[in-house]
């Protein structure tokens, strides 16, 4: 496999630098100009749908107004036929507010209409805009429903109260939801061309205005705008509407008609020009970076010279003239210089650093003393040299108990202070290791067993009567003495008969030494 040279490095980092970067600026871009253009249309169609429903709501109440005024002049007709016809007939000419226009008295019969339903004079109107003013007795803008006519409908109606109080009927005026009326200009008024479009529906979940005609008098169900609305809220959501499109609606409350205006425009359509604005970036952008890559391309190679000569320099490490290769190396960046000085103290420095990292090989990094690979370097040499010694192994008693009781961080410590008796009590020439959790092996050179087991029964003492700090109690350990001498026995031997008298040690009650 062919390995790549730092100026290939440098430029594949930079290109991929770069690339990446470009990258996620465009994305990020992307996304920021996506996230703003939605968040826009949301506020401008839930501020038209707040406008438009505010302006829906003024004009329901000027038409009661009106119908309040006509009310007047119907109380004083007093029932005349040709006056209320001429009232009626006024009332619909004032305004394209009604398609139709009626008097009625309290049974539902209609005492005057307009010529367009003028079939229905004189009969009662049982539809569901009628029952309703008459139960209700108050100014009323009905549900929308099914008129005689065969049509959605949504009446406007003022009851007809005398001086007297009593309810003499309602004037009332229709609306055609199919057909063309203030309201319905209202509604259609949108003055976007950018696919926004405005719907309205009623507390049914019922369309009572939409762009297509058809689709006046569908109830909608699951729409998540609709039911906000209904439920008397305003805001915008970003949703899917019945026909699996997502789109980005603002809606509002009509509180005279418990109607909810609705102002919506699909995603595809907000975020449809931002291809094109990406793509234009991009090509304005490519010329550029192709200049900085030439750019890079040229520095790459200048700074990569000084290390392109400090690696092939490395080679000749093991050298004798390796310092008046890295001597010869012409170095001008920081970086470089540094890591020539760096290269000749690390030849200098080798030797000796490869020592401690031999020693920290063979130290427990708990204690300090030598773990089980330092003791068996020392007793390598020592059987190389045929030097005599002897063996103490020591064990802490009821160590797990104390781990469990106090927690290994107490234990540590314990372990640290045994070390600190084991070296307080020993010679320079002694190997002091530990080779467990809570085993220790002192080697003491040119030391009978006898000496030895003096020596440990005074370690033991020492600890025994020396109560641990991080307990506050004493802590006990168990020895096994043993000894080695050329020729007698091999030192695995003397270290399993140390291990025996420290089993022995144990099983005679513990804080005891024992000799093999």
């Amino acid at each position: 496999m062919r390995t790549l040279t730092l100026r290939q490095l440098i430029l594949l980092l930079t290109v991929s630098t770069a690339l990446l970067i470009l990258a996620n600026t465009f994305y990020t871009s992307y996304k920021t100009q996506r996230a703003l253009l939605i968040e826009q249309t949301l506020e401008s169609n839930h501020a038209y749908a707040a406008k438009m429903a505010a302006s829906v709501d003024s004009f329901l109440v000027s038409a009661q107004q009106q119908l309040a005024f006509a009310a007047q002049d119907v109380l004083q007709a007093e029932n005349n036929p040709q006056q209320l016809a001429h009232i009626v007939q006024r009332l619909k000419q004032q305004t394209n507010s009604f398609h139709s226009v009626m008097v009625v008295d309290t049974q539902g019969t209609a005492l005057a209409i307009t010529r367009l339903a003028h079939k229905y004079l004189g009969k009662k109107l049982q539809k569901h805009g009628a029952a309703q003013a008459l139960k209700e007795r108050r100014p009323l803008i009905s549900k929308p429903y099914i008129a005689v006519t065969g049509q959605l409908v949504v009446l406007l109606s003022y009851p007809l109260i005398d001086a007297q109080g009593n309810y003499l009927g309602f004037v009332g005026g229709a609306t055609y939801l199919h057909r063309q009326s203030n309201l319905y200009t209202l509604l259609g008024d949108n003055p976007h061309s950018n696919g926004t479009y405005t719907y309205a529906v009623d507390a049914g979940r019922r369309l009572i205005y939409h762009p297509e005609p058809a689709r006046i008098g569908e109830t909608i169900q699951g729409n998540p705008v609709i039911e906000h609305v209904i439920d008397h809220k305003a805001g915008s959501q970003q949703l899917f509407n019945s026909k699996g499109v997502e789109m980005l609606a603002g809606y509002a409350y009509v509180p005279s008609a418990e109607w909810g205006v609705v102002t919506q425009r699909s995603l595809d359509a907000t975020l449809s020009g931002m291809s094109h604005k990406m793509l234009a970036v991009a090509k304005y952008s490519f010329p550029f970076f192709i200049l900085i890559m030439w750019a890079v391309w040229l520095l790459s190679g200048w700074i990569s010279r000084p290390l392109w000569q400090l690696a092939h320099a490395a080679e000749s490490l093991d050298k004798p003239n390796a310092n008046a290769d890295f001597s010869g190396v012409s170095v001008w960046c920081f970086e470089a210089l540094q890591l020539k000085r760096a290269m000749l103290r690390g030849l200098a420095g080798m030797n000796k650093k490869m020592g401690q990292l031999n020693l920290e090989n063979m130290t427990d990094p708990l204690t300090e003393l030598l773990n089980r690979r330092g003791m068996q370097v020392a007793l390598d040499e020592w059987e190389q040299a045929q030097q005599p010694f002897s063996i103490i192994m020591g064990d802490i008693d009821y160590f797990k108990r104390i781990n469990d009781e106090f927690g290994h961080d107490t234990g540590d410590k314990i372990l640290k202070f045994i070390a600190k008796h084991m070296r307080e009590s020993s010679r320079p020439s002694d190997v002091l290791c530990r080779v467990g959790g809570e085993e220790f092996v002192l080697l003491l050179p040119a030391v009978d067993q006898g000496i030895a087991y003096k020596a440990a029964e005074r370690l033991r003492q020492r600890i025994a009567s020396d109560a641990c700090p991080c307990v506050g109690k004493l802590v006990t350990l168990s020895f096994g003495v043993a000894s080695w001498s050329p020729g007698h026995t091999s030192i695995a031997q003397a270290l399993k008969n140390a291990d025996q008298a420290l089993y022995a040690a144990k099983n005679a009650g513990r804080n005891c030494v024992h000799s093999s």
